[in-house]
């Protein structure tokens, strides 16, 4: 380029661009150095974007002992920043600056790049390599910001940056790397899709404060996300539209803590499986509006929903199907509102509030090795008849276990009694038939008492009758003592004798009470061995 052809502005950039120098075009007015206030920015303030790119290829050489760059505040660049596949090798840094047409530096290969408080149409940055950090913090970028395959060594930072590209992508960053933190954080505003699948980040994701609007689709794109530290999503977070961040991986941990998301009748947060190194707190104010999910996540530590509102009436409001975690945190601030499964879960401990559980749960296969809060055995039966499904074996199962686990054993009894009695509600009439026999004379096993308590009451009635009114003998040659307790209790044995039953025979009316006693002992001995041998498999 002819340095002849020069304004003079861009004849101070020329000059102070060998040494590193700063170059300031603004007025010294907030008012009127807004980048927004263009009718305010005269011809000395514009900066062709031709005379930008031929410094950064070269065309000036640096003053020995100097560090060349490109520092410029208070400017309109005019014309296109095309720096495509070029080689940059000194640092960019423009503050306050207003450009005409979106910069594309797709490919490139840069030195640090600044773009602060700046206002753009558009930055295309695809496959872009930046030998150190990207700082937008503060800039307007509407049309689409594109990190897709980027390369940043250093820290990106976008804090306070607005982004808008309604009903598209706002931010493009499939495949993103960077090697440090990024910062989405302290006002960070982005109206159209913030898209990061697959993009790994050496350090912490902060998102706190951020706000996203994307009502139609996915407000945060992030499946198959890999932190190697923090993600942030807090300090006043909102998305309107999916948080997505299936099959992410988060190697510290994972805050929504006071975040405030929102998709009604579809899904708020999708971490299905999400793996987290230690925690994730969805916690102290988490409102979600909409399914929460985190089917197949693997959670080291805790997963916090302590204080949380949840709502998705007409659907599965929390899906934690088959998730695993040390410990689940189950406090919400209220009952959620629509279904909370936890099927085929597999938690350490489980510690939840029965103030605050939801109306539908489904618990089928659920795992657990602690309850925090125990409670009773009645209180938790009313926890797993909140199952949508219906009866299933498992929960019940389960359940008796941990209670025997802590020694509770009459708990446990009394839940497996409960299991067979709500499993006779799904039998046919003739099952019903027996299982209620079986519940009224032993409690299916689990009550033996009872047992001893109809043996006492069978031997008590035939022995006053039989006293009242002795048996006639058999045999005519034979004079047997008779002893109406020993004769009741013949009765009652279905096998062996006590030489009462074969030397008496009593008739009419009372030879049906001693066949009602002889059949009812048989059907109550019956009954005891079966439960007896139920309750011993259960052993």
């Amino acid at each position: 380029m002819n340095s002849e052809d020069l304004t003079p502005s861009e004849r101070r950039l020329w000059n102070a661009f060998p040494r590193g120098e700063s170059v300031d075009l603004s007025s010294g007015d907030p008012a009127l150095d807004d980048p927004g206030g263009t009718a305010h920015w005269g011809h000395d303030r514009m900066v062709r974007a031709e005379v930008l790119v031929a410094l950064l290829v070269g065309a000036v050489e640096p003053e020995p002992g100097q560090v060349a760059a490109v520092r410029l505040s208070g400017a309109r660049i005019t014309g296109s920043l095309n720096l495509g596949h070029a080689e940059v090798h000194v640092p960019l840094a423009l503050t306050n600056c207003l450009f005409d047409e979106a910069p594309h530096l797709y490919w490139a290969n840069m030195n640090s790049v600044h773009l602060m408080r700046c206002r753009l149409p558009g930055l295309v940055a695809s496959g872009t390599r930046v030998d150190g950090h990207l700082w937008l913090e503060g800039s307007r970028i509407s049309g689409g910001l594109w990190l897709d395959g980027a390369n940043i060594t250093g820290i990106l930072n976008m804090s306070g940056v607005q982004l808008s590209n309604p009903g598209g992508d706002a931010l493009l960053a499939d495949r993103l790397t960077v090697e440090a933190n990024v910062y989405c954080d302290q006002g960070f505003v982005a109206n159209g899709e913030v898209r990061l699948p697959g993009a790994r980040v050496g350090g912490q994701l902060i998102f706190r404060e951020a706000r996203l609007h994307n009502p139609s689709g996915a407000a945060l794109y992030a499946s198959r996300l890999d932190v190697a530290a923090n993600v942030f999503c807090d300090g006043g977070f909102s998305a309107e539209g999916e948080v997505r961040l299936r099959g992410a991986r988060v190697g510290g941990y994972l805050s929504f803590v006071g975040a405030r998301l929102s998709h009604p009748e579809r899904t708020a947060l999708n971490a299905d499986d999400l793996a987290v190194e230690t925690d994730v707190y969805c916690s102290d104010g988490f409102t979600a509006v909409g399914a929460v999910s985190f089917a197949g996540a693997r959670v080291a530590g805790q997963l916090s929903l302590r204080g949380a509102h949840l709502h998705h009436e007409d659907g599965t409001a929390l899906s934690l199907q088959r998730l695993q975690a040390e410990e689940l945190l189950l406090r919400p601030a209220e009952p959620i509102n629509g279904v909370a499964d936890l099927s085929y879960a597999r938690i350490n401990l489980l510690r939840d509030d029965a103030k605050t559980w939801p109306d539908r749960l489904q618990l089928d296969g659920l795992q657990y090795e602690t309850l925090e809060p125990p409670l009773t055995a009645r209180d938790r039966l009313a926890w797993l008849r909140r199952d949508t499904d219906g009866y299933a074996p498992q929960p019940y199962e389960r359940l008796a276990q941990t209670y025997r686990a802590l020694g509770l054993d009459a708990d446990g009894r009394s839940i497996l009694l409960a299991k067979a009695r709500d499993r006779r509600q799904t039998q046919g009439v003739s099952r019903k038939i027996v299982g209620w026999f079986q519940d009224v004379l032993v409690g299916y096993g689990y009550r033996p008492f009872r047992a001893a308590s109809w043996l006492i009451g069978l031997l008590a009635f035939g022995t006053i009758v039989f006293s009242l009114h002795r048996p006639e003998v058999l045999d005519d040659g034979h004079k047997p003592h008779f002893n109406p307790f020993f004769y009741t209790l013949d009765l009652l044995l279905p096998i062996g004798s006590l030489g009462q039953e074969i030397e008496f025979a009593p008739k009419g009316v009372y030879q049906w009470i001693a066949n009602f006693i002889v059949a009812a002992g048989l059907l109550l001995g019956l009954t005891v061995a079966a439960g007896a041998t139920r309750a011993l498999s259960r052993e």
